[in-house]
């Protein structure tokens, strides 16, 4: 973390069908793509160069510290846009979207999506046992809760990694999951969006890769995190340049340089010990090319923080004597900062 912070305290013809068939599908649904959920954010423009990227960030870096309430009203008065709620910041507004619809609205920040794994929701997408499950929970929860919330996509994780690291068969019956999710909730005008996640079953490159080869690209699409991208071994504006008529979602983390074309996932004991993900600029990802990208093929939607809360022995934590509301909103001011002073996002400086 900087000082100033502390301080305070496919292929070619796979991508062009793509690419048609959600130009396709959005006329013949009426849906107008990622535009439709924006609201009052769409107003604003932030980046310099594209002026259809919207910023904003996951509940992740709060966590269970704070409620949605303050998280909306935090967010708003820090210029970022929207927020993707994690499960356990929404639970209480599930029998009433509305609810949570209005607290948004008031404060001119947009509701993103939520990511999968709400309470008594399956999310395994491999076993055959499990699968009808997992299907018929994503199915309404995208119909209770996102339709009516006006997400026009969605960000799911697939649940954990298979031992050995996933089959062609398994990854065929993951990629057949999605594929059935995606059909349905395509029809509520939510584009499914799986992310690729270490310790899940697309963690490495090819998982990703081999996934996104089976699956049907008008039913499917990507939540591309940099910073998973790069501990499972890729690059990201590479990837993301590959399949850029998929790529739904870009989640904005951070990890060391040192894993940068790594072999082998770091594994969650090492995790435990310190953690291998970190605030934008830890020298795992590299930004510029990754807004180049989303600059230069003119991307429309979301790039947002997705970012663990401090803990103990993380960067600038033990500097402002653990406090954790501080350690929060300095992750925030860090990471605002970043874009701002080193991208050139118009933010407002986060001190």
């Amino acid at each position: 973390m900087s000082t100033k912070v502390t301080e305070r305290g496919l292929k070619r013809r796979e991508f062009l069908s793509s690419a048609i068939a959600w130009s396709g599908l959005t006329a013949a649904a009426g849906v107008v793509g990622p535009t439709k959920a924006w609201g009052a954010a769409s107003r604003r423009s932030l980046d310099p160069v594209n002026p259809d990227i919207l910023f904003g960030t996951t509940s992740s870096i709060w966590g269970r510290q704070h409620d949605i309430v303050w998280a909306v009203k935090r967010i708003a008065a820090l210029g970022l846009q929207g927020i993707e709620p994690y499960g356990d910041a929404i639970e209480k507004y599930r029998k009433n979207p509305m609810e949570l619809k209005k607290i948004f609205d008031e404060a001119g920040i947009t509701f993103i999506d939520a990511s999968n794994g709400e309470m008594g929701q399956s999310t395994n997408f491999i076993d055959p046992g499990e699968i009808p499950k997992t299907i018929a929970d994503h199915v309404a929860f995208a119909r209770d809760l996102l339709q009516p919330l006006g997400s026009d996509h969605w960000k799911v994780n697939m649940g954990r990694r298979p031992p050995g690291g996933p089959s062609d068969d398994q990854l065929k019956r993951l990629a057949n999951t999605l594929n059935e999710i995606g059909r349905q909730t395509i029809a509520m005008g939510i584009r499914l969006a799986p992310h690729p996640h270490i310790w899940g079953p697309l963690e490495r490159e090819r998982d990703m890769r081999r996934a996104m080869e089976l699956t049907d690209p008008r039913y499917v699409w990507m939540t591309a995190d940099t910073g998973h991208l790069v501990l499972g071994g890729g690059d990201p504006a590479q990837i993301i340049n590959d399949y850029f008529p998929r790529i739904a979602e870009v989640h904005l983390k951070d990890t060391y340089a040192k894993y940068r074309g790594n072999t082998s996932t770091p594994t969650e004991e090492e995790h435990r010990v310190a953690s291998v993900y970190h605030n934008l600029g830890g020298g795992g990802v590299d930004f510029p090319a990754v807004f180049k990208v989303l600059r230069d093929r003119h991307y429309k939607g979301w790039a947002i923080f997705d970012l663990d809360g401090p803990r103990k022995g993380d960067d600038g934590f033990d500097a402002i004597g653990g406090n954790l509301d501080l350690a929060v909103d300095d992750y925030l001011a860090h990471n605002i900062n970043y874009l701002r002073d080193v991208l050139g996002v118009r933010l407002p400086p986060a001190g």
